[in-house]
């Protein structure tokens, strides 16, 4: 099978979560600045899940780009990996609109997490599948990135009850660690 409408479907799902974390951003009651203030959580926990969830979609296009075809597998890791990202928005607006309350940032995490593992589960099909010659596989290489990502991610789910603010800590050094989107696939084609 080809992979156009897989790339599609996906663009579009994550068009409609990046859009349904927009339209939870409530409208201050007040015009001046101030008004602005009790919104800051819920700002900053937006713009982390917004980067979040571009650098999935990001990452996402790159991989689709070495991947020559699909099969059913690649489908159903690809639906398992927008299912996580689809949390994404109720959890954004769980912990935001909580203060970062040691619970909702805790599931925050396990949202955070799983969506790792799913992304992982996909690439892992598609190498499978693409055979011993992928460029995927070329380009991923051990995947240490990945892999200290999900480190960090399930560091902070325990972490959340003890202090969140180091889990936030720890949410937003993933985040910059692939706000610059992922190379490796640029550098071998």
């Amino acid at each position: 099978m080809t992979k156009t409408r897989l790339e599609a479907f996906s663009d579009g799902v994550i068009a409609i979560i990046i859009t349904i974390m927009v339209l939870e951003l409530k409208v201050p009651h007040g015009s001046s600045l101030e008004a602005l203030r009790p919104l800051v959580p819920v700002l900053a926990t937006y713009l982390m899940s917004f980067i979040f969830v571009g650098v999935y979609w990001s990452n996402h296009h790159h991989m689709l780009h070495v991947t020559d075809r699909v099969n059913g597998a690649i489908l159903w890791a690809n639906l398992h990996l927008l299912f996580w990202l689809s949390l994404t928005p109720f959890v954004t607006a769980w912990m935001g609109e909580n203060l970062f309350a040691e619970a909702p940032t805790a599931v925050y995490g396990v949202v955070m997490v799983m969506s790792a593992v799913a992304y992982t589960i996909l690439e892992k099909t598609i190498i499978a599948y693409q055979g011993a010659q992928s460029k995927l596989r070329e380009a991923v290489g051990s995947d240490l990135k990945g892999y200290a990502s999900l480190a960090l991610y399930l560091a902070a789910i325990p972490l959340a009850f003890v202090n969140a603010r180091i889990s936030l800590l720890l949410f937003a050094t993933v985040t910059l660690m692939w706000l610059v989107p992922d190379r490796r696939i640029e550098r071998r084609l």
